[in-house]
């Protein structure tokens, strides 16, 4: 018995083979992350987590000291280490009582090497290792309170970026991206700059369970900031403008006939809306990226072309022209190889002063510029790394160990209080006693700055419902201006 085959054209041909053969780089992304979640609407507007449309903050730059800044040669300044200085006395280490279960060690306080003087109307006492930061006193919400999770630097970067120690959790940015979306669609909500690849590498501007979309996008690494103008394979091998639109225009079809074959398919959205901000991007970012356009002053400013300053100048400068475009979030990061993060001085301690160097006067510059911009008036700076650090010396040596009990972050900009300090640690600077701040309260309390509210920007995964605070997380109404 014969079989009746209806006779194809060419162009049916075409389309159902060329189609099928096209997809299947494509689908081999959707592979690797298949939905287990629902959505939103797509209107922002409508998303329960957003309870306010005209934030006071619109926008955060996070500068993240990797490694974690000692608070007691920084910005809390403790005249009973210079008292006791050499002295035995007993503390609760967070090492020792992870590792033993013992408690109150004695330990040798070890006092700042470095002097504190008061700064601005205000007074704040900042250490010689950041006078330029220290000129800006006035501008800056000092919380002295600082606890978290996590003793080691992996653990603590990891919930410091996504509110968990372990997992596969979304980072404090991709929730912002999914949750507002994007000022300006010619680039992404988050960027991340200079990453580390060490202590969670991607997992800290990763999207984790939420779709691709939201995932921060790289520029540089920390070994060349110089390296900032380029993004990896945003510029394609075609020159010609006219073929590079045919192809690009073939590919979305493409994509478009496989979202109607897989409609509601997140996981396809993604995809398709990630080539079209590539897209975008190559005729927006590269204007965005030339940081060499900025005048001479602005470059002086910044430390730019000074060899102790110009590498996180260059990021900081950076972090301004994607906050004038509308980035919605903004990650800096000054840091160093994976093996040894930047402040990470459990011996010599002197070495503080190299990344103080390297970091005050770009970081000032930062807050100085966004300010005469008018920029600050809505956008959120936010200072600080995953712990701080012991007012004792490690082993009896000379540096210190890690210390998430008790350490300092400061903010600057929209929606918080300027020129005030909050929240206090013991007399020794070792653990926060007053008026504490755990690390999902910080979370908790930037998400309302920016009109969202922590409790219910959730994301339904593996049956239930995630969020960045998980089940924590006050907000800290008291800095709230």
């Amino acid at each position: 018995m014969g079989i009746n085959v209806s006779p194809l054209t060419r162009r049916q041909l075409l389309q159902n083979t060329g189609c099928g053969f096209g997809m299947l780089a494509f689908q081999s992304l959707l592979q690797s992350t298949a939905s287990q979640a629902a959505t939103f609407d797509k209107d922002n507007s409508t998303h329960p987590a957003i309870f306010n449309l005209t934030p006071k903050v619109k926008r955060v730059i996070f500068l993240f000291m990797q490694g974690g800044v000692s608070q007691v040669d920084s910005f809390d300044h403790k005249p009973k280490l210079q008292e006791f200085s050499g002295q035995k006395v007993p503390f609760d280490d967070a090492r020792v009582i992870a590792n033993t279960g013992k408690r109150a060690t004695p330990q040798r306080v070890f006092s700042s090497p470095w002097k504190f003087k008061p700064y601005g109307e205000t007074g704040l006492m900042v250490s010689d290792l950041f006078p330029h930061i220290g000129q800006q006193a006035d501008d800056l919400c000092v919380i002295h309170s600082m606890n978290t999770e996590g003793v080691a630097h992996g653990p603590a970067t990891l919930f410091l970026h996504c509110g968990a120690t372990v997992g596969f959790r979304p980072s404090m940015g991709s929730w912002i991206s999914y949750g507002l979306g994007t000022e300006n669609e010619n680039l992404p909500a988050f960027i991340t700059i200079s990453p580390s690849a060490g202590n969670g590498g991607p997992r800290n501007y990763g999207s984790g369970f939420l779709p691709a979309k939201y995932q921060g996008t790289a520029i540089g690494r920390t070994a060349n900031a110089k390296q900032l103008n380029h993004v990896d394979f945003l510029k394609p091998n075609i020159t010609d403008v006219e073929r590079l639109q045919k192809k690009y225009d073939l590919l979305q079809a493409m994509n478009r006939l496989r979202q109607q074959q897989l409609p509601n398919d997140d996981e396809v959205e993604a995809v398709v809306e990630s080539y079209e901000t590539a897209w975008r991007m190559q005729h927006k970012a590269p204007e965005v990226l030339d940081i060499d356009k900025e005048d001479a002053n602005t470059l002086k400013l910044y430390g730019i072309g000074d060899k102790a300053t110009d590498r996180f100048g260059r990021q900081c400068l950076l972090a301004r022209r994607l906050c004038e475009a509308g980035v919605r979030f903004i990650q800096v990061t000054y840091g160093d190889d994976t093996a040894n993060p930047a402040w990470d001085q459990h011996s010599n301690l002197e070495k503080h002063a190299d990344h103080a160097l390297a970091t005050d006067r770009p970081v000032a510059a930062l807050l100085q510029d966004l300010k005469q911009r008018g920029l600050l008036e809505d956008t959120l700076v936010w200072w600080g790394g995953e712990f701080g650090r012991t007012p004792y010396a490690q082993d009896n040596g000379t540096g210190r160990d890690h210390n998430p009990g008790g350490f300092t972050v400061w903010l600057a900009g929209g929606g918080v209080k300027s020129g005030i300090t909050y929240g206090a640690t013991d007399e020794f600077g070792h653990a926060a006693i007053e008026n504490r701040v755990h690390m999902h309260d910080l979370h908790a309390t930037i998400l309302h700055l920016m009109g969202v509210d922590h409790t219910k920007l959730t994301y339904r995964y593996a049956g239930r419902d995630y969020r960045l605070t998980d089940v924590h997380g006050k907000i800290v109404t008291d800095i709230c201006s």
